[in-house]
């Protein structure tokens, strides 16, 4: 019987509980998921809660993916090098260890072809929080040539990117006020890490507008890594100006498996998470 969850802030409209059940259901085990709305100052009290109450496991979101970290005995390669954890393993003593799943499922949502093109690229990053951490780890590990944070918090974003330049030094990273992004045109791919678009919060708004998306180049890709709406607006004005675009939905897919197999050891069926997921936000 497993018992895992969620914390975060907002929760209304995660598809976490939907996926991670399927996958349960998948490999015919018995068990639940629960949604344990958290906010960053009601951290300690949660993981005490999740200790006690017998838990094997729990992811993490906003805003609490960099926060949890302090509360780590320990943590896997990726979540060292991004400073920050989603999925979380409760041991045997109570310990908890911390994994980054979402650089595993942002790099497997992508075709390995356009993969492949962004090494030796000018890539784009929306965002400074542990998403952005885990995307800024993702397009290094692709070997990106460059890799431009725009943020609305600097500081925050100049700390991450110092991170990154120590265990990247091949890769450029520069930082920048999210309002002095005018142009797209040479970067092979944007991705958004901010939550605007996300259902609840600031849908139906784009992070960027629209005369700026238009200068995306037709060879490059947007990836809107917000899942719920499937279609963000983002996604939305890259579509109306024929640019390439990844939905946030297959990364959230495959970080959400690759959590599945760290807490309970077997491979979920990643097909049956996906329309579980596509059947609860259509339906």
């Amino acid at each position: 019987m497993y018992k895992l969850g969620l914390i975060g802030y907002p929760l209304s409209h995660s598809m976490s509980k939907v996926i991670q059940e399927a996958a349960l259901k998948s490999i015919g085990a018995e068990g639940s998921y629960e949604l344990l709305e958290t906010q960053q100052e009601d951290l300690v009290s949660r993981i005490k809660y999740l200790k006690s109450n017998g838990f094997q496991g729990f992811n993490v979101t906003i805003p609490l993916k960099v926060p949890i970290t302090l509360f780590l005995s320990g943590v896997d390669n990726v979540a060292n090098v991004a400073g920050s954890a989603n999925t979380i393993k409760i041991m045997d003593d109570l310990s908890l260890f911390g994994y980054n799943t979402d650089v595993y499922g942002f790099v497997e949502a992508m075709d390995k072809d356009f993969r492949a093109q962004i090494a030796g690229s000018n890539t784009a990053v929306l965002g400074n929080g542990g998403a952005a951490r885990a995307v800024g780890v993702g397009l290094s590990i692709l070997k990106a040539k460059r890799i431009d944070f725009y943020a609305r918090n600097i500081i925050n974003a100049s700390e991450m990117a110092q991170v990154l330049r120590h265990n990247f030094p091949d890769v450029e990273i520069r930082c920048f006020q999210i309002e002095s992004l005018k142009d797209l045109s040479d970067y092979k791919i944007l991705v958004n890490t901010t939550p605007i678009g996300m259902k609840g919060k600031a849908a139906g708004i784009s992070p960027i507008d629209e005369d700026i998306v238009k200068t995306m180049n037709k060879s490059g890709v947007i990836y809107d890594i917000v899942y719920n709406p499937l279609k963000t607006e983002l996604i939305r004005l890259a579509n109306k100006h024929g640019i390439k675009t990844i939905q946030g939905l297959d990364m959230l897919i495959y970080q959400g498996a690759k959590a599945f197999e760290i807490w309970t050891g077997k491979t979920p069926n990643i097909l049956k998470m996906k329309i579980a997921a596509l059947e609860a936000m259509i339906g």
